[in-house]
């Protein structure tokens, strides 16, 4: 198989080590018919993995159907995937085929799977062994053939300990993984999608490519790109759309250096320092202490090692590390939504901390302010400040955590 054609069919970029592994293991395990598990963070492109096994299967020719099992309304996730009869359960008025009858003979697509209840959990298991299963309201026993590919951006062992997924089925589909690498773990793949993305938006909007001088493209790469592919390509196109201009005869292309894409990078979600870099636009205001540009100076610092320290953390197995607390208020962080693209927080030099520099304290007053703002409203708050509300709810000042 050359690799180079499969993700040109594909319209995949990079040549990163592991993602070509990735690729490789796709294709060898399309063939088989096993069913297959696709791990990897939100935005990172599991569903053409998905669609690259369904295209060199034996089932090419047959249906394929994508679920995101995270958008499916709790209450009728069986009546979805299995279908219901008439009369069934109120609103039920006529007999419904599910996706497995749907897709019999083809290949059905189950993203976030981690989202399923544990009832429809044991269901999916039966029909994965058998191809039994009944629709909603049925005593008849149906058979299906279907090959099931799933996906998840959460570490699923995690879960089977602490008792929101089943062990028989993470055992039953973890057999054949394939695991997709993070953006920031493809630096070298990172410019490369940079110029796919704003050649493309050029191209439909007639606006000018945009390139990068060396400067920039580390400023690009020193940024961990939390939502992976989906942000790169979002951050992109609203790059190109605010600093390009339209194509003339004698101009096609606008160059950026690191003080030019300095104003419009993002800064690490949840976090309320401002990317700065050398060149870039400082406040103007002073206070006591430090000057707004030394303060400035020492957040970059920190901002800068904690960018390490996580993309340190993110590289350990985290089945070696203990088990997560018991308190789970919400559900699980990657799990039902899209992560919220980061966005700049604008701090009032004024209103900077002057006696400690604590990010927890500058992030804990930036949180209490969202919710006073949206009158304690979790969800609102963490759409403002950027961040999900699992996070927002592990940031919570203490005299929030019980309202």
């Amino acid at each position: 198989m050359d690799i180079q054609a499969l993700k040109n069919k594909f319209d995949i970029i990079g040549n990163d080590p592991a993602l070509n592994q990735a690729l490789e293991t796709a294709v060898k395990f399309a063939p088989t018919g096993l069913s297959v598990l696709i791990l990897g963070e939100s935005g990172v492109g599991k569903e053409s993995f998905a669609r690259i096994i369904h295209q060199y299967s034996l089932r090419r020719s047959e249906n394929f159907f994508v679920v995101n099992c995270g958008a499916l309304a709790k209450e009728l996730v069986n009546s979805e995937l299995f279908g219901h009869v008439k009369g069934s359960f109120t609103g039920s008025t006529e007999t419904r085929k599910g996706y497995f009858e749907e897709a019999n003979g083809g290949t059905l697509f189950l993203d976030e799977i981690a989202e399923l209840p544990l009832e429809s959990q044991a269901l999916l298991l039966r029909v994965l062994q058998s191809g039994e299963y009944r629709k909603v309201g049925s005593n008849k026993v149906e058979h299906t053939d279907v090959r099931v590919v799933a996906a998840t951006n959460v570490d699923l062992y995690e879960a089977v300990k602490r008792g929101k997924f089943r062990e028989d089925l993470y055992f039953r589909l973890s057999a054949a993984q394939i695991r997709i690498p993070a953006l920031r773990d493809r630096k070298n793949d990172l410019y490369l999608l940079f110029r796919k993305f704003t050649s493309d938006f050029s191209e439909v909007s007639g606006m000018c490519k945009i390139s990068l001088r060396p400067d920039a493209i580390r400023l690009l790469e020193s940024y961990r790109w939390p939502g992976n592919i989906r942000q790169l390509m979002g951050f992109t196109q609203a790059l190109t759309a605010q600093v390009s201009q339209k194509v003339t005869p004698t101009l096609q292309r606008i160059e950026l250096d690191a003080a030019d894409l300095a104003p419009f990078m993002p800064i690490e979600q949840g976090e309320p320092i401002p990317v700065v870099f050398e060149g870039a636009q400082q406040p103007s205001s002073t206070g006591p202490g430090m000057s707004p540009e030394e303060r400035q100076a020492v957040y970059k610092a920190i901002f800068d090692l904690k960018q390490k320290v996580d993309a340190l953390e993110a590289r350990l197995d985290r089945r070696q590390l203990p088990p997560p607390p018991a308190e789970e208020p919400l559900e699980a962080e990657w799990q039902g939504q899209d992560e919220a693209p980061a966005r700049y927080v604008d701090l009032d030099p004024e209103e900077q901390p002057q006696d400690n520099l604590s990010l927890k304290q500058t992030e804990a007053e930036l949180i209490r302010r969202a919710l006073e703002k949206h009158h304690g409203n979790r969800k609102l708050a963490a759409e403002e400040l950027g961040m999900s509300e699992r996070t927002l709810y592990r940031k919570l000042p203490p005299e929030y955590r019980k309202k």
